[in-house]
């Protein structure tokens, strides 16, 4: 027997899912199958109608029987392992991964699972010794540029949401969920369409990644930042600097965050081909978790079966695209510096999302020669007008949407882990037409979802990391065109967007060099 997904079966939502398992098996009998084990693959939340809102299954069953027939009414189930096939060329040394986000963690697990032994290098702190400082950075605002929200293992994701959604349609996306629930994440991750892990499971997932990478042969080093490449006369890299000296490398996977500015800094000098990106800047948008919940599921806001509830927005507004970003349904707004003297938010949720508030980003995008020194430029001026102390400014919704005022919070209370500022126009933080452009976002989202606009809602400034500034290029063959052996990868090199796809990119380029080199 093969592996078949019967999909789109629609139920009420409280109805169990072995109802969902019943219709596809007499689906595929009725296409002349012999069918077999059966399990749900896929679940999404249908809520366009409150007062029906519904589950939308995808059924795993194994059946056999005439291909033709079976295609009717269910697809193949598409599988990637991570295995490929090496190639002939002579590795000179040991592959060294940059980074250990989800490109990189993701990286080196393939590599490693085909005995390729990968050097690991991350700049930041193992998981515990991160959530320390982290933890006494919202306490005290005392920051580590090397150990923060940005930096250390697990990547940016870390302290996110732990989202696992994606657009990309890649076979190699359930092999990274495989992998993940194997490391601990839960049922959920397996079956939801819109899968999640939470800030609280995610550090021990990454714990017990790096064991498996050390257990297959490989080396993961925390505190190692990569300074610079060394070079060969033909341009090739043979080794990575790291504060204790060199280390020698056969091939690079570049993976560092979006946040290395550094790295983008000394890539320019080197002459590594890197294309501008737009910056895209706005603010968090806190509302209760109730009024989302209900705003969005009507009288079955609070049932468990559907959790707290998810939105994903977009409009044009002019010229301009303004839309939302990384919701945390029952999350917080977090201080997210990784350099003194600016001001960074971003949310967080844990995998219970049970907090009082929902949070998003809602963002704006502009277009900027130098995306970097513009990012800079306006985590300084949040930094102001914050107060320093990595405070950050705050208005209510219906201030801003007044054009000014200073009212202070009310009914939805501030979740900002480093205090908030009260300031009279948030719009002054963003050049020109742009705060107008968000200003006419939330009013077009307020008319999709009731209440979004409310004037007691809160956004606290800026967000302005929710992707890298810069693309840095690669060929089809997924090389760096400066450097024969870099390959640019994930998040921070511009190539993803995300946990999944840069869990998934991190696979693809694992496998480009497997492909060309031998094994030892």
């Amino acid at each position: 027997m093969e592996n078949y997904i019967v999909q789109n079966i629609s139920l009420p939502y409280a109805e169990p899912p072995e109802e969902a398992i019943a219709k596809a098996k007499a689906a595929l009998r009725r296409a002349g199958a012999a069918v077999g084990e059966a399990r749900i693959y896929r679940r999404s939340v249908d809520a366009r109608k409150k007062g029906a809102i519904r589950f939308v299954y995808s059924v795993l069953c194994a059946a056999s029987g005439d291909p033709e027939k079976l295609s009717r009414v269910a697809v193949p189930e598409r599988r990637c392992d991570l295995r490929f096939e090496p190639g002939g060329e002579p590795m000179t040394g040991r592959p060294v991964i940059c980074g250990f986000g989800p490109a990189g963690i993701f990286a080196a697990l393939t590599l490693a699972e085909n005995g390729y032994a990968p050097v690991v290098c991350e700049r930041g702190p193992d998981p515990a010794r991160r959530l320390e400082k982290i933890k006494r950075f919202f306490a005290t605002g005392e920051l580590d540029p090397e150990g923060n929200v940005q930096f250390g293992a697990g990547g940016a994701g870390m302290f996110s949401d732990g989202k696992l959604m994606t657009r990309i349609n890649d076979g190699y996306c359930r092999a990274v969920l495989e992998k993940l629930h194997g490391f601990g994440a839960p049922d959920d991750v397996l079956v939801n369409a819109r899968p999640h892990v939470g800030t609280d499971l995610l550090c021990k997932i990454v714990e017990r990644a790096a064991e498996r990478i050390r257990e297959l042969g490989g080396s993961v080093s925390f505190d190692t930042r990569v300074d610079s490449f060394v070079c060969d006369s033909a341009g090739r890299i043979t080794g990575v600097t790291v504060p204790s000296g060199e280390i020698p490398c056969g091939a690079l996977v570049l993976a560092c965050g979006h946040s290395a500015r550094d790295v983008y800094r000394y890539l320019r000098r080197d002459g590594c081909a890197m294309t501008a990106r737009p910056v895209s800047v706005g603010f968090r948008i806190e509302h209760l978790r109730r009024d989302v919940d209900r705003a969005l599921y009507g009288d079955a806001a609070g049932d468990p079966l559907l959790g707290a509830a998810e939105y994903n927005l977009n409009v044009r507004v002019g010229d301009a695209g303004v839309y939302t970003f990384c919701m945390c349904p029952g999350g917080e707004v977090i201080a997210a510096a990784s350099e003194p003297g600016g001001v960074v938010t971003n949310g967080a949720s844990r995998f219970a999302r049970d907090g009082v508030n929902s949070n998003s980003a809602v963002l704006v995008s502009i277009p900027s020669d130098d995306p970097m020194a513009f990012q800079e430029q306006l985590e300084r001026a949040a930094f102001a007008a914050g107060g320093g102390g990595f405070a950050a400014p705050l208005q209510t919704v219906g201030d801003f949407l007044a054009g000014g005022g200073l009212t202070e919070p009310s009914r939805v209370l501030p979740s900002y882990t480093r205090g908030v500022t009260a300031v009279y126009d948030l719009r002054k933080l963003l050049p020109g037409r742009y705060g107008e452009a968000i200003a006419g976002g939330l009013r077009a989202f307020g008319r999709r979802i009731a209440g979004f606009d409310a004037p007691d809602a809160l956004l606290t400034g800026l967000e302005t990391r929710s992707s890298a500034p810069y693309r840095v290029e690669r060929g089809a063959d997924r090389r760096s065109p400066r450097h024969d052996n870099l390959y640019p990868c994930g998040e921070g090199a511009g190539w993803a967007g995300g946990i999944m796809s840069a869990a998934v990119d991190g696979i693809r380029v694992a496998g480009a060099i497997i492909e060309r080199y031998k094994r030892g």
